[in-house]
């Protein structure tokens, strides 16, 4: 299987795996600015030169070298499970793509018609019931996850844990888990350890948010979008993340981790 969705600088300063919608096309530009000295023009995601990525056959037996040998620190990037989610809602859901159509093509009207969400119509720019067409996606996202009907389940709503454990699974290590909700500190962590061809202030680094403006601004705080019934199927697809990576699931207006990651915990029960 090898280690999908993990990049590397082309100096080999550093390997990340990717977690989508866990600030990952920051994450990326600030890859590539440290070895090239400039950002790539674009998002990242599009980039095919400049990074080491598992999706380009000839970066594969690069960062399998690397990531087997330990030869450089490997870190990722986790998010609350309760905004993550949310952002998958308002990006993919209810928003028009960067290619100006809907994701995933017919996945919106498959939605509309079999769960009755509403999306804004059709730019996602009208009023609609932001809570009861989210907690609608939920029930679609939970079948994804648990029956894989009437879909697999799309990488940015899938369990974090998933992607993380793919890395771990296949011989992989991480070095530093850092959060979303504290992301300049963990990312100084992780430069603070490597030796980069260029070197990078976080305070001069734009946020790369390449799925701002996409959708519909959320209308509500982040709790008001989970009743009882909305927990429970949270808990049901998400409950190693809540656990792994120390968020709250009692409460979804605590965003912020409300403990401690333990990484030998991450690869014990990643690794299974």
């Amino acid at each position: 299987m090898g280690f999908p969705g993990t990049w590397m600088t082309e100096s080999g300063s550093v390997i990340y795996r990717v977690v989508p919608k866990c600030a990952c096309s920051t994450i990326g530009q600030i890859l590539y600015y440290s070895d090239h000295g400039a950002f790539f023009d674009g998002d990242i995601h599009d980039a095919q030169t400049g990074l080491h990525k598992w999706a380009q056959d000839n970066s594969q037996s690069v960062i399998t070298q690397a990531v087997k040998g330990r030869i450089a620190p490997s870190f990722t990037c986790v998010r609350n499970p309760y905004t993550r989610i949310l952002s998958s809602f308002f990006d993919k859901i209810c928003g028009v793509q960067r290619n100006g159509k809907r994701y995933r093509g017919n996945l919106v009207p498959l939605l509309i018609q079999k769960y009755g969400i509403n999306v804004g119509g059709p730019d996602g720019r009208d009023d609609f019931d932001q809570i009861a067409s989210f907690r609608r996606f939920l029930l679609f996202a939970r079948d994804t996850i648990r029956w894989r009907k009437p879909m697999d389940p799309d990488i940015h709503w899938s369990a974090i844990s998933g992607h993380l454990s793919t890395f771990v699974i296949n011989g992989g290590h991480y070095d530093r888990i850092i959060w979303t909700e504290h992301f300049n500190d963990g990312m100084q962590s992780v430069l603070d350890t490597i030796q980069t061809p260029h070197p990078v202030v976080l305070s001069d680094i734009p946020r790369f948010n390449e799925s701002e403006g996409h959708g519909p601004k959320r209308a509500h705080p982040v709790e008001a979008y989970f009743d009882d019934l909305s927990m429970h199927l949270m808990k049901e697809m998400y409950h190693r993340d809540f656990e792994l990576f120390k968020y709250s699931f009692d409460n979804p207006a605590i965003k912020t981790p409300i403990g401690e990651i333990d990484l030998d915990e991450v690869h014990a029960k990643l690794g299974d």
